[in-house]
């Protein structure tokens, strides 16, 4: 049965109960695959499906895309801060409240006004012109309504107002001045603090769509621009820098979403921004970045979100206002550089926003650079000193030969490489003094007495390596002394045998004087 289904010819022929036999063992993402019309013999792969997007932290628009649950009891912390939670409302919530207390608060004083009316007895003698009420003319609540919206409203008592026949409404006449001062104090503040809020001016503050990763200044950096669409500046503008991952920690202990500080400048002041053009903002990744061991390759399985925050002081009203957005793993570009976007014209700088998103491939090596420093370092000579320093058992004169190895003799005077190409005799002893720190490489950190022959005419060649020669001895023959003993041997000789067919003649009889 299974063989007739598997059949590519067969497949669409199958019964209904064997597909779903099918489908039951490899699951629901079983599908048929069918051979091409043509004849060919490959087999018409399914479309690739596409990425899922992403959850992210903070949305491009600037909104943090989380929300707060089970919060039990905590409710009741919202109501002590009872303005603060009212500005955070959403506007049409806002209107609502600012409705509803309105309407409420008239109607209540409005029947406050009805029920000393009532309790006087104001309305069944409102005709009488020889009583004198309350309030002149309220005969029903509409009435006391009307008077309580001109007492409110400072509108001017014309064909009602209060009497001094009525203490109670004088009280009340006090005490609906109070508490509409209040309400109007509280409403009308949250909305102009509402309508205030610096939010909407964040939406001239533009972001590119993606960041990008290049070398500048010989250093790999993750580079995005900012841009200010206003004329209006942004005062004590500063940017700062997120990384949000999650990592576990050596101890086992998972952290979701863990913050991390991206550095744009702030032991240099570069985070401190003049944006009155967009900016390019530059994160160096070297050995303190958290990107150090980011790569071209690491980045299609590394998954993070980078959080810009731009700050600033509102020039016009002097309110401080933020923007943010974010970048994740698929819209950091690698190998990219932004377009420039200001050119000068006549008399004025000119900033074209429609290359404002556009960027271009430039050449970047697509490793990490804790990759690129280890290739550098594994090339460089200077990995000789370690290697003789690793070996505990390995002689001065060993390292000294193979230091000598791998540098060239470019490296030195024009005058010391002469003399370090004759008869063998002036390296030997170059390779001696350096145990005791006298080797020089330039003609200024030569003794006196060389400079002063290097630098007399007329003296041959032959002449100076003889003076040198005695004069580079002097100071070695003191210091065999003070050489550690297994120096002294190797000095005297190795193996039982001594050097002294390599040595002067008054090297040659110190030593067999000093071992005598």
């Amino acid at each position: 049965m299974s063989s007739t289904c598997f059949c590519p010819r067969c497949l669409s022929d199958c019964p209904q109960p064997i597909m779903s036999a099918l489908r039951k063992k490899f699951g629901d993402d079983y599908q048929i695959v069918t051979t091409s019309s043509s004849g060919g013999s490959g087999f018409q792969q399914p479309a690739p499906e596409k990425k899922r997007k992403r959850q992210r932290f903070v949305d491009k628009n600037g909104r943090c895309n989380v929300q707060h649950g089970n919060l039990g009891g905590e409710t009741s912390r919202y109501l002590s801060d009872l303005f603060t939670t009212l500005v955070d409302l959403k506007w049409r919530w806002n209107l609502f409240i600012f409705i509803l207390t309105y309407t409420v608060a008239w109607l209540f004083m409005a029947s406050m006004w009805w029920v000393i009316a009532y309790v006087r007895g104001d309305l069944n003698r409102a005709h009488d012109d020889k009583y004198t009420p309350c309030v002149a003319n309220v005969y029903n609540f509409p009435s006391a309504f009307l008077f309580f919206i001109e007492t409110e409203a400072t509108i001017g008592y014309g064909y009602r107002y209060i009497t001094d026949k009525c203490p109670e409404g004088i009280i009340l006449f006090l005490f609906q001045s109070i508490l509409g001062s209040i309400v109007d104090a509280f409403l009308i503040g949250c909305m102009f603090i509402k309508m205030s809020q610096p939010k909407k001016r964040a939406e001239t503050l533009m972001f590119s769509e993606h960041a990008a990763i290049s070398m500048r200044d010989g250093k790999l950096t993750l580079m995005f621009r900012v841009g200010n669409l206003r004329n209006s500046h942004m005062v004590s503008a500063q940017i700062r820098c997120k990384l949000l991952k999650s990592r576990q920690t050596p101890e086992g202990e998972f952290l979701p979403l863990d913050q991390l500080e991206l550095d744009v400048g702030f032991s240099t002041g570069a985070d401190q921004l003049f944006l009155v053009s967009p900016l390019t903002i530059c994160h160096v990744i070297d050995s303190k970045s958290p990107f150090y061991e980011l790569s071209q390759r690491s980045m299609q399985t590394e998954q993070f979100e980078i959080v810009v925050i731009l700050e600033g002081i509102v020039e016009t009203t002097g309110m401080t206002c933020q923007a943010r957005t974010s970048y994740t793993e698929d819209e950091v570009l690698w190998g990219h550089r932004f377009f420039p976007v200001i050119s000068l014209e006549e008399g004025f700088f000119k900033v074209d926003y429609s290359q404002f998103h556009a960027t271009f491939e430039v050449p970047t090596p697509p490793y990490s650079v804790k990759e690129q420093e280890e290739a550098l370092l594994m090339s460089s000579p200077l990995m000789a000193p370690s290697l003789c320093n690793s070996g505990e058992k390995n002689s001065s004169l060993d390292c000294l030969e193979l230091l000598e190895d791998t540098e060239t003799t470019t490296k030195l005077p024009a005058k010391l490489q002469k003399m370090t190409g004759r008869d063998g005799l002036p390296r030997k002893l170059l390779r001696m003094s350096s145990t005791a720190s006298e080797m020089t490489y330039s003609l200024g950190d030569l003794p006196m007495k060389l400079q002063r022959i290097s630098s007399v005419p007329g003296v041959s060649e032959e002449k100076q390596i003889c003076k040198a020669t005695k004069i580079i001895t002097e100071p070695i023959s003191q210091s065999v002394a003070d050489l550690p003993p297994k120096l002294q041997r190797l000095a005297g000789g190795g193996g039982g045998g001594r050097m002294d067919g390599h040595l002067p003649p008054k090297l040659r009889k110190m030593n067999s004087d000093r071992f005598t």
